[in-house]
């Protein structure tokens, strides 16, 4: 049971949704780290210089190596998406987003700003991958727009809804063992 203050209380409505992908991403930081760690001290130990200090900080570089990959944890309930890093945690209401920014990067993310100062940034791979996340976001920015407080955006909002309900659509028709329909010449016949 979550306690009062969690951020995911379902007290706006709808279920909590959770980045799906985020434990096998922290679990692939952890193995990096660790095969870093086993190659420099394999080196390290090779050229004969591996010393009790060099094995203090090849451990410590290891242990930061995580961090610096490990990505930041997506969740939404009801009118808030939640964004929990290393360091800090930002929220932002998405039912009053008041600017929305999509940067189409080598990393590709979406900026969401609302009109009480939060601010968050996703990746959007984790809302091609998680379609409750998706939409949460979705039915924010529908409910923003409804209210007049998000005007800009919508072209790139649109685009990226669009990847992402194929994509879903795709998975969808890919678990089901049909084939997905295939655009092509349109034809008159009855």
């Amino acid at each position: 049971m979550r306690s009062a203050s969690s951020p995911l209380r379902a007290r706006d409505g709808g279920s909590p949704a959770r980045d799906r992908t985020w434990a096998s991403d922290l679990r692939a930081a952890l193995w990096c780290a660790s095969g870093l760690l086993a190659l420099i001290l394999l080196v390290d130990f090779g050229k004969g210089t591996l010393t009790p200090l060099r094995l203090l900080y090849w451990t410590a570089v290891a242990l930061v190596f995580p961090a610096l990959l490990c990505p930041p944890r997506v969740t939404a309930c009801g009118h808030r998406l939640v964004s929990r890093g290393l360091l800090r945690t930002r929220t932002v209401r998405t039912d009053l987003l008041v600017r929305v920014v999509c940067h189409d990067t080598m990393a590709p993310r979406l900026l969401l700003h609302d009109a009480l100062g939060g601010r968050v940034e996703v990746d959007l791979k984790v809302l091609t991958a998680n379609p409750l996340l998706w939409h949460h976001v979705d039915q924010g920015v529908r409910r923003s727009r409804a209210s007049g407080l998000l005007r800009g955006g919508t072209a790139s909002l649109q685009a990226l809804a669009d990847r992402i309900d194929g994509a879903g659509a795709r998975a969808v028709f890919e678990a089901s063992g049909m084939d997905a329909p295939r655009p092509g010449p349109k034809t008159d016949r009855p």
